[in-house]
């Protein structure tokens, strides 16, 4: 075992709480976000952490469900989660963050799991309306502060023309997501909100600001649910563009799994300075070597 594994399993025993990613990490689903199964070891794992009092939080870049329906369904399959709150959208960074800024009219493109954490947080949101309807009716566009895409199947050239034409008139443009792929049973899936921003970026000139991973902005509202600088915590994620630089960024300890879109390989493959402090076949380690009471046995793999 080298200095630097050494020194990162030290650093591992001693953080306050974690943060979790969810597909790819925790768990796999099918790639329409119908139903999950567990990854070997993510349901130990969280029920052990609860026995003994380490605080974690779930932050995926996922936006199909609120955060009540995904705490909801991760029970269903067995996860310990204790309160709706410890798991965390996109969306739900967005509602602190817009509210903050007091945008009062944000359009959405997404279902409910968009549009849900904006409205319990007292934004206005707004749906774009059909360019034949609207003109039908002779109605003018309701001006609006931001637009924010989210996973949006249904995404059609009416929604293009509404999102454009406010971001051309003035309205900021943010995504919960920029990944191009997510983890699934079935291999990747593509990212649609990343899909959508492009189309949006190509016609308006304006590039869309990321509130999901890995931006810090999703990192520190992860760290205020836990009441836990971001310094003193541990990141575990799949996907070597998202959790491993987010980590880096907020000062974390940054921890990689090869069980969803990023391989062994493609972790070793980024620059010295956003490398994994540690890099393990999946969470199913961080049970068998008792990270969170025992020291680690001799010869573990890392």
């Amino acid at each position: 075992m080298s200095t630097e594994q050494r020194d990162a399993l030290a650093r591992l025993r001693s953080v306050k709480g974690f943060v979790f990613d969810l597909d790819g990490t925790l768990v796999l689903g099918d790639n329409l976000n119908k139903s999950v199964n567990p990854l070997p070891g993510a349901v130990e794992l969280t029920q052990r952490l609860q026995q003994q009092g380490v605080p974690f939080v779930i932050l995926t870049n996922g936006t199909t469900r609120t955060p009540e329906q995904y705490a909801t369904m991760l029970r269903d399959v067995g996860f310990a989660i204790s309160s709706d709150r410890l798991v965390l959208t996109p969306s739900a960074v967005a509602a602190e963050y817009f509210a903050r800024r007091r945008f009062q009219r944000v359009m959405v493109l997404g279902g409910e799991g968009v549009s849900a954490p904006l409205e319990a947080a007292g934004i206005r949101v707004i749906r774009p309306a059909k360019t034949t309807e609207r003109r039908e009716l002779g109605t003018a566009r309701e001006p609006v502060d931001a637009v924010f895409v989210g996973w949006y199947r249904e995404f059609s050239i009416d929604d293009l023309e509404a999102a454009c034409q406010a971001v051309l008139e003035g309205a900021r443009l943010f995504t919960g997501s920029l990944a191009p792929y997510f983890a699934t049973a079935h291999g990747k899936a593509l990212g649609t909100s990343r899909a959508i921003c492009a189309m949006i970026s190509s016609l308006s000139g304006k590039r869309a600001k990321v509130l999901g991973k890995p931006s810090l902005e999703a990192l520190r509202c992860a760290g205020r649910r836990l009441s836990i600088d971001p310094g003193e915590l541990a990141v575990v994620g799949d996907d070597p563009a998202l959790e491993v630089p987010m980590a880096h960024r907020g000062g974390s300890l940054a921890i990689a799994v090869h069980t969803g879109v990023g391989s062994i390989t493609a972790f070793a493959a980024l620059p010295p300075t956003l490398q994994p402090h540690l890099s393990l076949a999946g969470v199913s380690e961080l049970m068998e070597c008792a990270l969170l009471a025992t020291p680690f046995p001799i010869g573990t793999k890392l």
